[in-house]
């Protein structure tokens, strides 16, 4: 397959309408922008192939699920490559709502694609195949169906897992400054064709001006006022002494805050209701918020405030991001919570319910805890006697019936003895 040559003036437009598209150039050629005759700058792309097409050899950049799917329409529309349409863009739209949030990783599931998009597996293989030329798909590890042993399970085969790239040739019509190389670029800066760009877009962004001509609002001729008749007029506000409908007795008493958590964090120490947290604590509870919300994909909408807020009963338990996320994880949730912070703060409220209920029916039936982990002793000497004086009689009659029968006595002579030792088991030293 040739490389592509595309002018940067269509990058807003239509596939088809205004871009300059030639073919011959040869492959393998490094992408970059150059000059067509009119001056209008122009962006040369060559499809990936070979080691190009894995993380280690990408000259694209990683880039997250938005940003990853903003490139992708640009680069179907511009036409860089013959087979890239609508169709592609079903299969990054599917691609782009499982991703990592943060690093743009995402795993095939071939059967899952094709269930979700109603398209046939020859379709999504051949698109799949087109976004990692067009340089917007990288392996990051290549499947096998090779088993994996795992415990429990007859056969685990390895997944297949793409990184979200971008390509050179996308930055270069932008106006992308690069900082560093390949899978770990950056962008740093835009040149001033990608400023003139940004102007350019901002303005029609905002939209035609307002015309703020005068109109003449004169009254034309023949024309009469309104006829007089009934209106509903709203009744006058009553005003006494600076209250206007609110009783005074409503006015004057306190109300507490709807959302206590917008206070400061430090207002419970400040009145002696808890200890202090320090700088140090809040920086490594935020850090470790950050983690839990790449790695737990229905907490990615919630802010990270707010996140930190409601995950304070771990942080401050010195739970790391590892647990906190196996928690959450264990939850189980196959939906998305609307408002993700608000669901951990609901659930956590039950469990200490829950717990709390639990305490109270175990101070209810006399539980300790000391006493149930101990030895084994009884509480009731009294009756452990009644119990042991109850058993000795009914040994004695076993006794006596085994000899009326001519019979073995099984327990011997040792009948006394068992029951010492039962008395001695319990801790009691109460007598036979």
């Amino acid at each position: 397959m040739s490389a592509v040559a595309v002018s940067a003036a269509a990058v807003d437009r239509p596939l088809g309408e205004g871009a300059a598209v030639s073919f011959g150039v040869p492959a393998g050629r490094v992408p970059g922008p150059r000059r067509a005759a009119d001056g209008v700058p122009v962006v040369v792309f060559s499809p990936v192939v070979g080691a190009g097409q894995n993380v280690s050899g990408t000259r694209s950049r990683r880039a997250e699920p938005r940003a990853w799917l903003r490139a992708v329409v640009w680069l179907v529309s511009a036409g860089l490559h013959p087979k890239a349409s609508s169709t592609t863009l079903v299969v990054a739209r599917d691609l782009a709502g499982r991703m990592d949030y943060r690093r743009g990783l995402v795993m095939y599931d071939l059967d899952g694609t094709v269930a979700r998009t109603g398209l046939s597996r020859a379709t999504v293989k051949r698109h799949v195949r087109t976004l990692r030329e067009l340089g917007a798909l990288a392996w990051r590890r290549h499947g096998s169906k090779a088993n994996l042993h795992l415990p429990g399970r007859a056969y685990t085969a390895t997944a297949t897992i793409y990184a979200a790239v971008i390509p050179e040739a996308f930055d270069a019509a932008m106006g992308h400054r690069l900082t560093g190389h390949g899978y770990e670029a950056r962008v740093s800066g835009v040149t001033e064709a990608g400023r003139e760009r940004a102007v350019a877009e901002a303005v029609a962004k905002a939209g035609t001006p307002v015309d703020n001509r005068a109109v003449d609002n004169s009254a034309p001729a023949g024309r009469e006022p309104h006829s007089r008749g009934r209106y509903h007029r709203s009744p006058e506000a009553e005003v006494e002494r600076g209250s206007k409908d609110t009783s005074r007795k409503r006015a004057s008493r306190r109300t507490a805050s709807p959302r206590p958590e917008k206070s400061t964090t430090n207002s419970s120490s400040n009145s002696g209701g808890g200890p202090r947290r320090t700088a140090a604590q809040t920086c490594r509870s935020i850090w470790v918020t950050r983690q839990v919300r790449a790695r737990v994909n229905w907490t990615q909408t919630a802010p990270l405030r707010r996140l930190d807020y409601v995950l304070r009963p771990f942080t401050d338990a010195g739970w790391d991001a590892d647990m906190i996320s196996a928690e959450l994880h264990s939850w189980m949730l196959t939906w998305r919570p609307a408002r993700p912070a608000e669901y951990i703060r609901t659930q956590l409220a039950r469990q200490a319910a829950v717990e709390h209920q639990a305490a109270e029916f175990e101070a209810a039936e006399g539980w300790n805890e000391d006493e149930a982990s101990g030895a084994l002793r009884a509480s009731r000497p009294d009756l452990v006697a009644d119990v042991l004086a109850g058993l000795a009689q009914g040994m004695a009659a076993y006794s006596a019936h085994q000899a009326a029968n001519g019979l073995d006595n099984l327990l011997g002579d040792n009948e006394a003895g068992a029951v010492a030792d039962m008395a001695a088991f319990l801790g009691t030293g109460a007598p036979a």
